[in-house]
């Protein structure tokens, strides 16, 4: 169990030493990490100005790696609850209202977090591409065209096409001129990127699917060239519903490969 130690003043630096038993289990080892953190901070035990253990110190007690507690540290502060300062640490921020963290709010096992965000970008991107398709400029479809061309090269390259993937539909995005719908998409980049990893890894056991998928990406491309908003919008709302579809022909056998790829992308060096 956490324990705490009380609150010294060492020269002005750390005013609390936070002990923590070592993490493991199946959910992914960041998640674990930041509800730790955030449960420190949310009860109170560190409180406002508080500065946080030290990374080294965190990957000891908690058994985790650095990248794990630099995740976990980076989504409490895009939850405004610390603040990093420059060569000094991080520290708790002042109680405030907060923003929505997406990260603790989705499910904990894959199967169930992926169709939660395959269910969130109907919306957002069907909506994306209408607006798209009536405000692109010749620069953006080029952008959009030259995403889709990284897509192929990544697969043909044996790659997942993640980022890829990911940035054909932020391409889209940004021709919608519309800074809001942006910045949300950047505001979903890594819960959007965790349910693309696994979408296109379910996609990518079957040649037809990873067909269906380019065919569905070019049927958007397409509508959007031909200023047809309402085609762009429903070939968007067709891709992520078959999306959805063949995620339910996922195997038992596949989500626990997928378990695995979350933590194995957690304990990377």
């Amino acid at each position: 169990m956490r324990t705490l130690s009380g609150r010294g003043d060492q020269n002005g630096a750390d005013k609390l030493k936070t002990m923590f038993s070592k993490v493991s289990g199946p959910v992914r080892l960041a998640d674990r990490v930041a509800a730790i953190l955030s449960e420190e901070i949310e009860s109170g035990r560190l409180a406002e100005g508080d500065k946080l253990p030290t990374e080294v110190a965190l990957v000891k007690q908690l058994g985790v790696s650095r990248t794990v507690v630099r995740e976990a540290v980076s989504r409490l502060r895009n939850a405004g609850l610390v603040e990093p300062r420059q060569g000094l640490g991080v520290f708790v921020m002042p109680r405030r209202t907060r923003p929505l963290d997406l990260e603790a709010e989705t499910a904990e096992d894959t199967e169930s977090k992926v169709r939660q965000i395959v269910e969130v970008r109907r919306p957002i991107e069907g909506e994306a591409a209408y607006l798209a398709a009536t405000r692109a400029t010749p620069a953006g479809l080029a952008r959009m065209r030259q995403a889709l061309e990284a897509i192929d090269a990544a697969v043909a390259a044996g790659g997942d096409g993640v980022d890829e993937d990911l940035a054909f539909h932020r391409s889209i995005a940004e021709s919608t001129g519309n800074p809001v719908m942006l910045s949300t998409l950047r505001y979903l980049g890594e819960v959007l990127r965790s349910g693309i990893r696994v979408t296109r890894a379910n996609e990518a056991r079957r040649g037809d699917f990873l067909e269906a998928v380019r065919d569905e990406h070019h049927a958007i491309l397409a509508a959007i060239e031909a200023r047809d908003a309402e085609a762009a919008r429903d070939a968007a709302l067709l891709h992520l519903r078959h999306a959805a579809s063949r995620l339910q022909d996922a195997d038992e056998g596949f989500w626990t490969e997928a378990e695995n790829l979350e933590v194995d992308l957690d304990a990377a060096p």
